[in-house]
C-alpha cells in the first residue's frame, strides 16, 4: 500500500513513485477512488498533485487517466519535471496542450465557484 492523498473531494493512493535522473522527472502512478461520481478532471488532478508536492502546476503533466471498467477507480500516470523547460523537451505536444487546456478549465471553474456562479 502506498501513501494516501486527498485530491479534491476524492481519495487517492500513490501506487508507484520513482525519480528518473536521466530525464529529471518524477514518474508517479496514482489510484483514485470516485465512487458514485465521474472521473476526476485532468485539471483537478494536475493542480492537487502540484499542491501536494509543492511545485508549480506548469511542471506537472497528467499523461493518462484510465478508469477500470465497471469500477469507480481510475489510475493516473503523472510526470513532475524539475523545470517546465525540461517538460517541453520530453512531453509530446498533444499532452502539453491537454494539460494547458485542463488547467485553464480548472481555473475558470474555481473562479466561477468563488463568485457563486457554479
Amino acid at each position: 500500500m502506498g501513501k494516501t492523498i486527498q485530491i479534491g473531494e476524492f481519495t487517492g493512493e500513490i501506487v508507484e513513485e520513482k525519480y528518473n535522473p536521466l530525464i529529471k522527472r518524477k514518474e508517479i502512478i496514482v489510484r483514485i477512488g470516485h465512487i458514485g461520481k465521474s472521473t476526476p478532471s485532468r485539471g483537478l488532478i494536475r493542480h492537487e498533485i502540484a499542491r501536494i508536492y509543492g511545485v508549480d502546476a506548469n511542471r506537472v503533466y497528467v499523461r493518462m487517466i484510465k478508469t477500470e471498467y465497471g469500477m469507480s477507480v481510475s489510475n493516473a500516470e503523472i510526470h513532475i519535471y524539475d523545470s517546465s523547460d525540461r517538460a517541453k523537451l520530453f512531453e509530446p505536444p498533444h499532452v502539453i496542450k491537454r494539460n494547458e487546456y485542463a488547467s485553464q478549465s480548472y481555473q475558470l471553474e474555481q473562479m466561477m465557484k468563488e463568485q457563486g456562479m457554479a
